[in-house]
């Protein structure tokens, strides 16, 4: 074995508080999601006490999609059940289409259902795909978004850079995603909350409580604000800017290609 390949095969990454081998990490996450999917909503819901729902309508807030006919089209990354592609295309107008890549089939799975029952299949489609190696072609897409999904990603800075290379210019990019609680008293609550209700939650209302400790794990080893924003802005992101949202518990991020 040459010195490189031994080093690949050294290589580590985080699963929650844990470090595994690199290249068992994606298998283990997908894993998760398989387990979680028809319960994606309840499990945003445990997390969030519910507040997911308003972040994501701020976040389409901030997308401001066209509601003319002017034609948009949205990639919507590790949004596999449908939920941010949806609630766009009902906020905008009759051109603006969503693509949806995700890298877990049964959260797709999940996701075409919603879609149809929605009536939403000529402005939505589905593939499978890897945040890291997207699969559409160079500066294609007006709009890039991506919920919750980013934290789960190997590596980041691969899949921000492909975030940036799919988008045309004047592109957006827009990131939600769980973050540094920055409320006194209100952080030692979401940490309790986390760590000892989540799992618990998770088992009673799930049957499974290591998924739900993984996602609570995962969110602390997630770069803080400013860290994230740093790393959007090296990936080649100008006018890089986040919004806190409920004392940090989430922030949005946004970038734009220009």
């Amino acid at each position: 074995m040459d010195q490189n390949s031994e080093t690949a095969s050294q290589s580590t990454a985080s699963f929650g508080f844990r470090t595994v081998p690199e290249t068992e990490r994606q298998g283990l996450v997908n894993k998760v999601f398989a387990s979680v999917a028809d319960r994606y909503d309840l499990m945003n819901d445990l997390m969030s006490g519910g507040l997911h729902r308003l972040w994501k309508r701020e976040l389409i807030t901030m997308l401001n999609a066209p509601r003319s006919a002017t034609p948009f089209k949205l990639l919507d990354v590790a949004g596999g059940t449908g939920d941010i592609s949806i609630r766009y295309a009902k906020d905008s107008g009759p051109n603006a289409t969503a693509v949806i890549c995700d890298i877990s089939p049964e959260m797709l799975d999940v996701g075409r259902r919603r879609i149809a029952d929605a009536g939403l299949e000529n402005r939505i489609t589905c593939v499978e795909g890897n945040a890291e190696e997207l699969p559409f072609e160079n500066a294609s897409l007006d709009a890039y978004t991506i919920a919750f999904g980013i934290r789960n990603v190997t590596h980041i800075d691969k899949a921000l850079a492909e975030a940036y290379r799919v988008l045309k210019p004047g592109g957006r990019f827009l990131c939600l995603e769980f973050s540094e609680c920055r409320v006194p008293l209100l952080d030692r609550a979401y940490d309790f909350h986390s760590f000892e209700v989540i799992p618990r939650l998770g088992q009673l209302a799930a049957g499974d409580s290591e998924s739900y400790r993984y996602l609570v794990e995962s969110i602390r080893r997630f770069p803080k604000q400013e860290a994230f924003a740093d790393m959007i802005r090296n990936a080649g992101f100008s006018r890089v800017a986040y919004r806190n949202l409920t004392g940090g518990i989430a922030a949005i991020h946004g970038g734009w290609k220009i």
